[in-house]
């Protein structure tokens, strides 16, 4: 419990949460990797918040010791974080003009912060650390999967899109490769902010999940408010100087979807009970191969 990792006089206002360290492919593959990874980004949503003036992002608690996160087992860890009295947001929310114009302009800041040494976070590699996975399924097409009962529409549904996924790969190597050649300084990202990961609040925004904090392209924050309309990200190139760019939007709006993609595909082929929940996952697979957006994504 709280008092177990020394975080005292805070259980009526607390949220200890559980990771599971087979669950952060975005991380490492490997738990202890896992672990190390998951105590940088945490202890840099810590900085962001306590020291950076970064005030809407949401940190965890320090124990006595100083850690943000402890390890409950070799699987699982634990942190916990303070209680944000506001509305939480859903994924698929649209943000109306003002709403956006605050998360533009939080990013901005948060975009702008410096990153230091002991922030401990890395780059993040133009990859889908899911393409694994999706690569067996895809040279898997021809055998029957029978981990459960959605297994084989799930096999079905890949293989009638199994050229499509194809092509979105090499679009995405392609973009890659281009974003190499033309690499610019990285940002402190967040990497999600989504309104399923928003806590609207007397005093604005709030940002949670920081799991996925990395140094990258601020496209990688900001290709999820890009609604396809004329000036939607016109703001931020005034705010910053930085002229978004279409390549870098795309590149990881492409890598978002294939991540779900190969999540979902992970999903279907492990062990399973068919479910009203599975049952959703399912549509939006279906949904994701079809090119529309899965609403909710499958990761998170």
């Amino acid at each position: 419990g709280i008092r177990d990792i020394g975080v005292t006089g805070v259980q009526t206002c607390a949220l200890p949460i559980s990771d599971d360290l087979d669950d952060k492919p975005w991380i490492a593959d490997r738990r202890d990797a896992a672990f190390e990874g998951l105590a940088a980004a945490y202890g840099a949503a810590w900085t962001l918040e306590h020291q950076a003036g970064i005030s809407f992002a949401v940190g965890p608690l320090k124990s006595r010791s100083g850690a943000v996160v402890t390890r409950l087992c070799d699987q699982y860890s634990l942190a916990v974080f303070p209680f944000v009295e506001g509305t939480p947001g859903t994924w698929g929310e649209p943000l109306d003009p003002p709403g956006r114009e605050a998360l533009i302009k939080q990013l901005t800041r948060l975009h702008g912060a410096p990153a230091p040494t002991e922030l401990g976070l890395s780059r993040r590699p133009y990859a889908v650390p899911e393409r694994p996975a999706l690569m067996d399924a895809l040279d898997g097409l021809e055998n029957t999967w029978d981990a459960g009962p959605l297994s084989e529409a799930a096999r079905r549904t890949l293989a009638d899109s199994a050229g499509e996924v194809m092509a979105w790969l090499d679009e995405l190597d392609a973009l890659a490769r281009y974003l190499r050649q033309t690499d610019a300084d990285p940002v402190v990202t967040h990497g999600e902010p989504h309104p399923g990961n928003l806590i609207h609040t007397g005093a604005g925004l709030r940002l949670i999940d920081w799991d996925t904090v990395a140094l990258a392209r601020p496209e990688r924050d900001l290709w999820m408010l890009d609604d396809g309309s004329p000036g939607c990200l016109r703001l931020f190139e005034e705010l910053t100087g930085h002229a978004i760019s279409v390549p870098a939007t795309r590149f990881y709006s492409l890598a978002w979807a294939l991540s779900d993609i190969g999540s979902f595909v992970h999903m279907f082929r492990s062990p399973h009970q068919e479910t009203q929940w599975l049952g959703q996952k399912l549509t939006g697979f279906q949904r994701l191969l079809a090119g529309q957006p899965s609403e909710p994504y499958g990761r998170r």
